[in-house]
Order: structure tokens, then C-alpha cells, then sequence
């Protein structure tokens, strides 16, 4: 049993949740870093499941993985449904969706534009 006072990795974090969805089937996982385009976290994950039920599981087998490897406590949202559900892990944020939800929104392409926030300083706004 490892020390939960010992430091974690950004990068084993990523790990864990990489494995943790592969070993819960789901489906297309990617990984988009977002260093330098928000705050809110350092990566997003989006993964799919084929099915609400299949959304529900891998949703809960993730968040219990992410608590054994001593990360503590993932906030959940949208288990009643399981159409979409986001885990936040503090530095990292998954979405889990079924495909036809996953498509609608394709977080994919809005996160993975090669946009900064210093691309929208008052300067480079106005010269537009």
C-alpha cells in the first residue's frame, strides 16, 4: 500500500485513466493536452462506450482506479443518464460519451484548435 502523502505525476494520472478506460472497453480514446489553453486542467480526455449502461461502468471503474492509485476523490456528473458523464481528476478532465452524443458536440475539434489565450488580447482582437 503506497503512501497517499507520496507526490503523483501529472503524466502516471494520465496513465492510470488511459488504462483504466482500455481495460473498460471503451472506444476511441484520445488525449488532448491543454497546457497553455486553460486553466481548468492540464489534459482532457474523451473516450465512448456503446451504450448508456457501458458509459455508467466505465465511468465508475474509472474513478474507483483513479482513487486506489491515491489520487483521492473524482467529482462525476451525468452518471443518472450516462449519455455524456464527466469525471473531473483535478488535472485532468474525462468525458465519457456514448457515440451519437459524442459526435454531436465533438469536443475533439474545439479543444484540439491550436488556440492561446494570447491570441485573444485586446491588440491581436482588434487587428482582425
Amino acid at each position: 500500500m503506497s503512501s497517499s502523502a507520496e507526490p503523483h505525476s501529472k503524466q502516471t494520472l494520465l496513465e492510470v485513466i488511459i488504462t483504466s478506460l482500455e481495460d473498460s472497453k471503451a472506444e476511441e480514446i484520445i488525449s488532448i493536452d491543454l497546457n497553455g489553453k486553460t486553466s481548468i486542467a492540464d489534459s482532457m480526455i474523451i473516450a465512448s462506450g456503446r451504450s448508456t449502461r457501458q458509459v455508467g461502468a466505465i465511468a465508475n471503474h474509472l474513478v474507483t482506479n483513479i482513487k486506489k492509485a491515491g489520487y483521492g476523490h473524482s467529482k462525476i456528473e451525468g452518471l443518472e443518464k450516462s449519455d455524456w458523464v464527466l469525471v473531473d481528476a483535478g488535472d485532468a478532465i474525462i468525458h465519457i460519451f456514448r457515440p451519437e452524443v459524442r459526435s454531436l458536440y465533438n469536443l475533439e475539434k474545439m479543444w484540439a484548435m491550436d488556440v492561446h489565450p494570447d491570441d485573444f488580447t485586446p491588440d491581436k482582437m482588434l487587428s482582425r
